[in-house]
């Protein structure tokens, strides 16, 4: 790559380019300079609230506009840092549903599953929640456009599903069922028929008896079809809640120890 001068202007010429994002390895190609100089014209501008680093080695500009945030959204570097990191993911749970158009509010996280564990990120104002899921292959998911590239980002058939998979980080099951409700219009029955078969039983279970709780019957009956076959033992809607004595639906065999009040 050619030196365009200092790092400096590097960097500062990198949006006219449509990016906004580098490694350390890059600025000291650029640059020639030895990687102790490097590293401290980075801190100075780090200090200076032009750039941030969510993962060591990793560089993410800040234009003015999103100075007093701190960062810019995560969707501006998503993509590129689990790149940077060689991780597989997706935006999921109630960042994939706002994103689907469903939820009454933005998140409070922007929601990732990886396939390996990896620590939250909080850069100013913005927080990078991650959430390893073991079941990453054959997740159905697609890439959005975002404002710098692209992102990966699961389908509104696998983001309901993983709603109920990781209930505690969608806000368990009132929450759960609001999202749902306003996610349904996006559900396609024969995705969803799909999908039970590579979720946990229990899983597919629980989000058959949302939807039919909230009266969506042509979706959860997709769910039900795709569990043909397959014997349904009981299994509790809240698993950190005491359960003996609870109700347990007769056709979806889940035992109903949570109240469930969707914010409708």
């Amino acid at each position: 790559m050619a030196n365009p001068g200092t790092l400096s202007k590097w960097i500062d010429a990198l949006p006219s380019e449509g990016r906004y994002v580098f490694s350390r390895h890059e600025a000291e190609s650029v640059s020639g300079a030895s990687s102790g100089a490097v590293m401290k014209t980075l801190r100075r501008l780090k200090r200076r609230g032009l750039i941030i680093s969510p993962r060591r080695g990793f560089y993410v500009l800040v234009p003015p506009e999103y100075r007093s945030a701190g960062s810019p959204p995560a969707t501006w570097f998503i993509d590129e840092l689990m790149g940077h990191i060689g991780r597989r993911y997706y935006v999921a749970l109630l960042s994939a549903a706002a994103l689907h158009g469903a939820g009454h509010q933005q998140p409070m996280a922007f929601q990732v599953l990886a396939d390996a564990a990896e620590r939250d990120i909080e850069v100013g104002r913005v927080r990078i929640e991650f959430h390893v899921s073991n079941r990453m292959s054959g997740a159905a998911t697609q890439r959005m456009q975002t404002e710098t590239g692209t992102m990966v980002v699961s389908t509104p058939e696998t983001t309901a599903f993983d709603l109920v998979r990781f209930s505690s980080a969608a806000g368990y099951w009132s929450n759960i069922a609001t999202v749902l409700s306003d996610l349904a219009g996006q559900l396609d029955p024969t995705r969803l028929a799909a999908g039970s078969a590579r979720v946990a039983r229990s899983d597919a279970q629980r989000l058959g008896w949302l939807l039919d709780h909230l009266g969506e019957g042509q979706l959860a009956q997709a769910i039900f079809v795709g569990l043909q076959g397959k014997r349904l033992v009981p299994v509790p809607l809240n698993t950190s809640r005491d359960h003996l004595g609870a109700a347990v639906d007769a056709l979806w065999r889940v035992v109903v120890n949570d109240d469930v009040e969707p914010d409708l």
